[in-house]
């Protein structure tokens, strides 16, 4: 991927939102010879119980794989597009059982976080994704 946008590094943190694990891995050393960090992290719970975990492992995670530094800066920039995920995903979220997985990219100045979640309802289960990007200092 030549000329990285912020269209293009959202589009490889969905894609590694709906990876499975083995699929994650593959993608993993597929961007890393990009020149494109990624990581992705599993959560669930309820909805509104869990806000407060989903920001601390996207963050986490975005500091354990290098995509961030340990900066005020930075923190704020994979904090903020979490919760900009996060509001994409809670309204038709709210107050139930969710599960699915939180995919990071970040190339030079763009970062993207995708929510990817799977809302439990009896017997029908709905899906719902968000996505939230910022732009930081390299």
């Amino acid at each position: 991927m030549a000329n990285q946008n912020s269209t293009e590094v959202a589009r490889i943190a969905t894609r590694m939102a709906i990876s499975n694990r083995d699929e994650e891995e593959i993608l993993k050393e597929s961007y890393f010879k990009q020149g494109v960090k990624v990581t992705a992290v599993n959560v669930g719970g309820n909805i509104n119980e869990s806000i407060h975990k989903i920001l601390e492992r996207a963050l986490v995670a975005s500091k354990r794989n290098n995509l961030i530094r340990d900066e005020h800066l930075h923190e704020g920039a994979v904090i903020g597009a979490t919760r900009d995920a996060l509001m994409q995903v809670s309204n038709r979220a709210n107050a139930q059982n969710v599960g699915g997985k939180i995919g990071i990219a970040r190339k030079g100045e763009h970062i993207s976080v995708c929510i990817f979640l799977s809302i439990g309802l009896l017997h029908l289960d709905e899906v719902v994704i968000g996505i939230g990007h910022r732009s930081l200092p390299e």
